[in-house]
């Protein structure tokens, strides 16, 4: 189990920036504390990172987002392939021009490195989310791409290559939510992490699931693109609900998260 959240905002939208990848941290710092991580980017196309070996709570007073962010990514890990010793098995993770995070696991992640010959962004990575990353990077987002995946996943990315917006991508047995205002978009694994982001940040947020098998291109706080591809579904009921990686990180962050939005 992995945690992941993000936001995409209009350049007018009136929201906190910091605050609000504070208020998304803390809503799905339960789900890991093997690393953890963000990136994000404003009016230019360049994503910058940052992320560290430590559960949430150590980062969460930490962040700290420009004024003129428009696009935000949030990870929380709980490690399965690629350990955490080596900084770029974590997310975000870069490969080339595509920043990314993701919840699942890909199972066919050395397969499509060598079926594509594709080299891997740093030495000594294993993380098997790269696939993901590495297929877009060469493909774009494109639809066929993502049937090549097998596993499990829900996933959000930055391509520098396109200046506006996010990508957010649901394939099965992984939760993903969005929730919706006037100028702002948010996204997380769990609909309680948006719930946060609303008592947090004074909003009302429409609120749904992304079903399984949708590609979202998001862009100032909406949606401009959504395509339907079809992911490999034998992974569906090999999957068990898993209890929460770590509840004290949970509990932790939302005292902090109190005291940072009082």
């Amino acid at each position: 189990m992995c945690g992941i959240a993000g936001y995409s905002v209009d350049a007018d939208s009136r929201v906190n920036r910091t605050l609000a990848a504070q208020a998304l941290l803390a809503g799905i710092a339960e789900r890991g504390a093997d690393a953890v991580g963000y990136a994000h980017r404003g009016l230019t196309a360049a994503v910058t990172i940052h992320k560290q070996r430590t559960g949430a709570t150590a980062l969460l007073d930490e962040i700290e987002l420009p004024v003129d962010t428009t696009d935000a990514l949030v990870h929380v890990r709980d490690y399965t392939k690629g350990h955490p010793t080596l900084l770029a098995n974590n997310h975000p993770i870069r490969h080339g021009s595509v920043v990314g995070i993701h919840n699942g696991v890909i199972a066919n992640d050395e397969e499509i490195f060598a079926r594509h010959a594709l080299e891997h962004a740093e030495p000594g990575m294993t993380v098997d989310s790269e696939a993901i990353f590495a297929l877009v990077e060469r493909r774009g987002a494109d639809r066929s791409a993502l049937e090549e995946l097998q596993g499990t996943m829900a996933s959000a990315w930055l391509d520098e290559r396109t200046p506006r917006g996010l990508y957010l991508a649901r394939g099965v047995a992984r939760p993903l939510w969005i929730g919706r205002a006037r100028r702002e978009l948010f996204f997380a694994s769990t609909k309680s992490a948006l719930e946060v982001v609303e008592g947090t940040l004074r909003l009302t947020l429409r609120k749904r699931e992304v079903p399984e098998g949708t590609l979202f291109h998001i862009a100032g706080g909406s949606i401009i693109a959504e395509k339907r591809f079809r992911p490999d579904p034998s992974y569906r009921n090999r999957t068990t609900v898993q209890p929460v990686a770590t509840p004290h990180e949970g509990v932790s962050c939302l005292a902090k998260l109190a005291t940072l939005a009082a």
